[in-house]
């Protein structure tokens, strides 16, 4: 109970510290405290760097200062509570633990970025104007969202939003058209996609005659959703499209792999749990590295379809975004085959069987029951391949072409090559946001899995 306590306080402690760096960083203008001194600085033979060390100290011996009496209410509080509820608080404490911790890995890299993607380029080192320089209100008050606009992040969010409202109304709107076109409760397959085909097209229409109308009643709104650089659209344009058809492939291939591996005698399964393991025991860049060799025009698969006389001439196949897919293909696909593969050894076979002792046929009893089964393995994959792919600068910068254009490969641009980094920063917020989409819709998954396990 001891140790669970001490954990509990270290743990608050660490957090008070943060929310203090936090504080004095940004309601406190300690940089235009260092400007006005400037070159009034005394004891300059100590060096330049002093003034920094010397505020850094400050910061904390204030940090110290601010804790002191919040951590003796909160020990205060902690011990007029209940020997149970005692118990309880440090219980979660402890669970919480790791949670919070990667929550904070995740909120202060995103803070940086987020306040960068609000800065102004400059000659400088780094390349911005700080933005916290002159306090957070300060900041707030001058709030400037010019990189964003400039990305076209309003003509995104406006998208985003008309996806949003075209889902609701389509959960509105099918069981009236469901209703209103099939009148018994049984649905062929042909009845339904008519069913959700009619859903779909009202509620597209309804959300595009509804932002039309927005749009003339409210003409400032054009302002908000103009693209002055279409390069960023199109860059996650492409990510979307490349991340989709990719996520689609690797699935096609990496289900009937894991369906194998589920159906192959029980001796043979860590062997080919091994093999599909086995690419993660090399470098990743030098496996991609790799298929420059295989893919190239003197490369290893144009050699031999040459030489069995398949082509006249070597293919282009490199630096294209055909190389983009094989090569994403290959790397995520043990993403896609392991957790299939969980899902379909998990499976009865019996339930099979007693399909099939019924009448039904090898395909009617693999499209009844396998394939609901092992459909919270699909997801997964789906999802472990589609949000690391969205992002992804290592394959389309090796492999894909100028063509290939992908929000990775523009991130690297700006940061390194442009040396934006704001515009690099808002492009980052962009893509960051655009996938909590997915990792959201993975989590609400995985939880109603585990509701139904048990």
């Amino acid at each position: 109970m001891n140790n669970r306590v001490t954990g509990s306080f270290i743990v608050l402690g660490v957090f008070l510290f943060l929310a203090g760096v936090f504080y004095l960083e940004t309601f406190i203008p300690l940089g235009q405290w260092a400007d006005a001194v400037g070159d009034a600085r005394p004891f300059t033979l100590l060096g330049d760097g002093w003034f920094d060390v010397a505020i850094w100290w400050f910061k904390f011996i204030a940090l110290v200062l601010i804790n002191i009496p919040i951590l003796a209410i909160i020990v205060f509080t902690f011990k007029i509570l209940p020997r149970d509820l005692k118990a309880i608080v440090a219980r979660q404490s402890m669970i919480s633990t790791p949670y919070a911790w990667l929550l904070v890995f995740f909120l202060v890299p995103f803070g940086i970025v987020l306040k960068i993607s609000f800065s102004d380029i400059a000659l400088a080192i780094p390349p911005y104007v700080p933005t916290l320089k002159d306090g957070f209100w300060t900041m707030l008050s001058g709030l400037d969202l010019e990189n964003y606009t400039f990305i076209g992040a309003g003509a995104v969010f406006a998208g985003f939003v008309m996806l949003v409202a075209a889902i609701a109304l389509y959960r509105v709107v099918y069981p009236r058209v469901r209703s209103a076109i099939v009148s018994d409760g049984n649905v062929g397959a042909f009845a339904s996609a008519v069913v959700a085909g009619s859903a779909l097209a009202v509620s597209v229409v309804c959300v595009a005659l509804l932002a039309g109308l927005l749009g003339l009643l409210f003409p400032v709104l054009q302002t908000f959703v103009d693209i002055p650089d279409f390069l960023y659209v199109a860059a996650y344009l492409s990510s979307l499209r490349i991340a989709l058809i990719s996520t689609f492939f690797t699935l096609l291939i990496g289900y009937p792999i894991a369906y194998a591996m589920a159906r192959a005698a029980e001796h043979w399964r860590p062997t080919l749990l091994m093999l599909v393991i086995l690419p993660f025991w090399t470098s990743f860049l030098i496996r991609v590295y790799a298929w420059i060799g295989i893919l190239s025009t003197e490369g290893y698969l144009n050699q031999f379809l040459l030489g069995i006389g398949v082509i006249g001439e070597p293919l282009t196949i490199l630096n294209t975004n055909m190389a983009v897919y094989i090569g994403i293909v290959y790397t995520y696909l043990p993403f896609m085959v392991l957790p299939i593969y969980a899902a379909l050894e998990k499976m009865d076979d019996s339930l099979v069987e007693a399909a099939e002792d019924l009448g039904c046929s090898a395909f009617s009893a693999f499209w009844l029951i396998t394939a609901p089964l092992s459909k919270p393995g699909v997801i997964a994959g789906c999802f472990l391949v589609f949000i690391p792919t969205l992002g992804e600068f290592v394959i389309p910068s090796l492999l894909g072409g100028s063509n290939s254009i992908m929000i990775g490969k523009v991130l690297w641009e700006e940061f390194f090559n442009n040396r934006d980094w704001p515009v690099a920063s808002s492009v980052a917020v962009i893509l960051l946001l655009i996938l909590i989409i997915p990792i959201v819709l993975f989590q609400r998954n995985e939880q109603k899995q585990r509701e139904i396990d048990g």
